[in-house]
């Protein structure tokens, strides 16, 4: 974002999450797991090209179905990851170690011209809106930070495995897999040295949050199944 091309957008209210229909998979940061885990399955996607893994809530068991957003657009779960609720925002790194750029999604039906409130004031300068985003975003940069060294740690520990489930949805048998999970076992299996290091960098809840999320891919199959009852209806 910058002031000469900006100076008289504004941003609308959110009203509905219909921008977020199609996303079946969201990342999410360490500090949402305990949240989350209630809700969707958390687990964790391999970045080949870094070598590195991160972790995703699965909002759906097809590319390009969210199961959460209704037809009105509205989100039908009482907690909407974060890097949803920042959209039309976000950060990207401007070339300098430790400095980013807040940048803005014009496309998006939230930015107009004429309504919602100020980016910019008569000035010129941030208006007390895009300070808050500002604010909040950095927020989430240093979550990321946290969230890159609590995977990067794992890995190092070899914790992750592929997660390789069968599941029964309507009357056909679908495989989910192409995501990791952490093995249970190899945690188990830690010296004590290793385990409280994991509990020195507070990474216990998180481990256990994520653990006891994988109940919820049974949550996906019920209300993937009540959708496609509610299409067999409506046809």
């Amino acid at each position: 974002m910058n002031k000469a091309r900006h100076a008289n957008k504004k941003v609308r209210q959110v009203q509905g999450f219909g921008f977020a229909s199609e996303f079946h998979i969201a990342s999410i940061m360490v500090h949402e797991f305990a949240r989350a885990a209630s809700i969707y399955p958390v687990v964790f996607l391999e970045d080949k090209k870094e070598d590195s893994f991160r972790p995703v809530v699965l909002m759906g068991l097809d590319a390009g179905e969210n199961l959460f957003v209704g037809e009105d657009g509205k989100w039908q779960a009482s907690y909407v990851p974060a890097i949803i609720r920042r959209y039309p925002f976000a950060l990207a790194s401007s070339g300098e170690e430790g400095k980013f750029t807040v940048c803005i999604d014009e496309g998006s039906e939230l930015i107009s011209d004429t309504e919602g409130v100020a980016l910019f004031d008569d000035k010129g300068e941030p208006a007390e809106p895009l300070e808050n985003v500002k604010r909040y975003l950095g927020e989430l940069q240093q979550m990321d930070v946290f969230t890159r060294e609590f995977c990067k740690n794992l890995a190092s520990h070899n914790m992750f495995t592929p997660l390789n489930m069968r599941v029964r949805q309507a009357d056909k048998i679908k495989n989910i897999n192409g995501c990791y999970v952490l093995n249970e076992e190899r945690l188990n299996s830690l010296s004590t040295e290793g385990f409280v290091e994991l509990r020195e960098k507070r990474y216990l809840p998180a481990i256990y949050a994520h653990l006891v999320s994988l109940a919820q891919i049974e949550r996906l199959i019920m209300l993937k199944d009540d959708r496609l009852a509610a299409m067999a209806e409506a046809s």
